[in-house]
Formats: structure tokens, C-alpha cells, sequence
């Protein structure tokens, strides 16, 4: 059977594979289409496990809400260019859809999941690895229901926030707050959610500082809290100077409502990036290509 140009521009578009694979594809199954595309399935699987060891630190983190519902998820690759590929983002954008509607319990129960009825989540991050040419990794996400629910991606995708909020919320306060986590990185929503050990370990270091400086034990005790308080007004939001209205804190802006859950996820935050040129990068992708 004989394989036209109409052939693998149909597969090239079904499966995002390239025109010489595609062909290869078509040649090696006699032109059976639905094998051909079993064929690139199997071959992208494989191009995928090469690439497993690959440092992916690039990528981008989507946030995004649907009714009370919110996702914000982190996807990664091995460079910045794949985080403007249509094809790297709308994958992006249809698993936070996906988390949202399924609600899995951790990425791997998300790895599972259909992605299409034909490929799951994992099978279909496999294909477009092997499509882009890239190590790529769904690495976390975080999924919250409340009353209001707000979501802002920050630089193109560097930063993501999401956050859930209990009572009645004006949905440009609720995006503000949204904003101003993304801005100021608080790491507890309040005073009450700073664990013990953080508190003390603060508290021992302060109170060191101020028997050092030879102060009396009664105005160090004093100091010490002073200083504790500004320890919790500079990591807890609702003590923070709103960055959409300095004069105010968060918590007084937000009035009766309360904010329930905060997450907020920045690009490749703790991964550990191998350090290379980029002469070195291309040629590396085009050995391996």
C-alpha cells in the first residue's frame, strides 16, 4: 500500500509526531493508521525514559478557578522556550481543568486518570515529551473549594496563587489578596497557623541578640516581643500592609470574611538546576533529536 503526503500530514496531526516519524510510522505498519499511531505511542514512551533524567526546572505554573473551585499547578520542562509552546500550555491548562472536575488525591492518582479516551494523564505526558523533545513532569498541585475562590499567575506564568476565602467577598478584594500573596510570599494566613517550632526557634534567636546587646532581663522580655510582633506582621497575610493599600493590614481589608486555604507556587522553587550554556543546551537537544 502505497503512503501519500495526505497520510502523514493526517497522523502528523493526530499525533503532533514529526513528518519523518510519521512516515516511518506509516511505513513500518503498512499503512494501517490506527497502528501507525500505536507505533508512535510506543516509540514516544520510549523517547520519553531517555530524557527521564533530564533536570526540568523551566515550565509554567497555570492557576485557574471554575465556580468555587480552584487548581494551581506546576508543570515542568527543561527550558523557558517550552513554556510558550501552544502545545506545552494547552496540556497545562486541560489538566488544572482536569483536577478541578476529578479531584485526585496526589499527582500520581492524576497520572492515572483518562485524558482523552484513549491515553491517560501519564501516556499523553509521554506523547508530547516525545513530540517536544523535552523531559517534562506534572510536579504538584494544590486544589481548594470555598465560598470565594481566587486565582493570579504572576510574570507568565513564574508565580501562581490560589486562595479560598469564607464569607462575602468583592471579586476584585478577593483578586487583590490573590495579588498580594504573589507580591509579598507570607508563609502562614495567620498568627495561630505559625507552628510552635518556628515560633521558638525565632523567639530563642531574638532573645539571644538581646541578651547579648547586656540590656536588662525585664527590657529584654520586652524587646523580644516586640520584635516577635513584627516577626509575625512580616510571614503571617492578615497582619501584612496590603500591598493594594498600604494605610491597612490584609485582615482589617478583608473585614468579617476569612481566608481558608493560600497557596502559592513559584516556578521550579527547590529544584536544583544543572548549570549549562546555551551552546551547550542546543547542541545537546539536537544530539539527542
Amino acid at each position: 500500500m502505497g503512503i501519500t503526503a495526505a497520510d502523514v500530514k493526517k497522523l502528523r496531526e493526530t499525533s503532533g509526531a514529526g513528518m519523518m516519524d510519521c512516515k516511518k510510522a506509516l511505513t513500518e505498519t503498512g499503512g494501517d493508521f490506527d497502528a501507525a499511531v500505536d507505533f508512535l505511542r510506543k516509540k514516544g514512551l520510549s523517547a520519553a525514559s531517555k530524557k527521564a533524567g533530564r533536570v526540568a526546572a523551566e515550565g509554567i505554573v497555570v492557576a485557574t478557578t471554575e465556580g468555587n473551585t480552584g487548581v494551581v499547578l506546576e508543570v515542568n520542562a527543561e527550558t523557558d522556550f517550552v513554556s510558550k509552546n501552544d502545545k506545552f500550555v494547552a496540556f497545562a491548562n486541560n489538566i488544572a481543568s482536569l483536577i478541578i472536575k476529578e479531584n485526585p488525591a496526589d499527582v500520581e492518582a492524576l497520572k492515572a486518570l483518562d485524558f482523552d479516551g484513549e491515553l491517560n494523564v501519564d501516556q499523553a505526558l509521554s506523547q508530547l515529551i516525545a513530540t517536544i523533545g523535552e523531559n517534562m513532569s506534572i510536579r504538584r498541585f494544590a486544589r481548594t473549594e470555598a465560598e470565594t475562590v481566587a486565582s493570579y499567575v504572576h510574570a507568565g506564568g513564574k508565580i501562581g496563587v490560589l486562595v479560598g476565602f469564607d464569607g462575602d467577598v468583592d471579586a476584585a478584594l478577593a483578586r487583590g489578596v490573590a495579588m498580594h500573596v504573589a507580591a509579598a510570599n507570607p508563609r502562614f494566613i495567620a498568627r495561630d497557623d505559625v507552628d510552635a517550632d518556628t515560633a521558638a526557634r525565632e523567639k530563642a534567636v531574638l532573645s539571644e541578640r538581646a541578651i547579648a546587646s547586656g540590656k536588662p532581663a525585664a527590657i529584654v522580655e520586652k524587646i523580644v516581643t516586640g520584635q516577635m510582633n513584627r516577626f509575625f506582621s512580616e510571614v503571617c497575610l492578615l497582619e501584612q500592609d496590603f500591598v493594594m493599600d498600604t494605610d491597612q493590614k490584609v485582615g482589617k481589608a478583608l473585614g468579617e470574611a476569612r481566608v481558608v486555604s493560600m497557596d502559592r507556587f513559584q516556578l521550579g522553587e527547590g529544584i536544583e538546576k544543572k548549570e549549562e550554556d546555551f551552546a551547550a543546551e542546543v547542541a545537546a537537544q539536537i544530539q539527542d533529536s
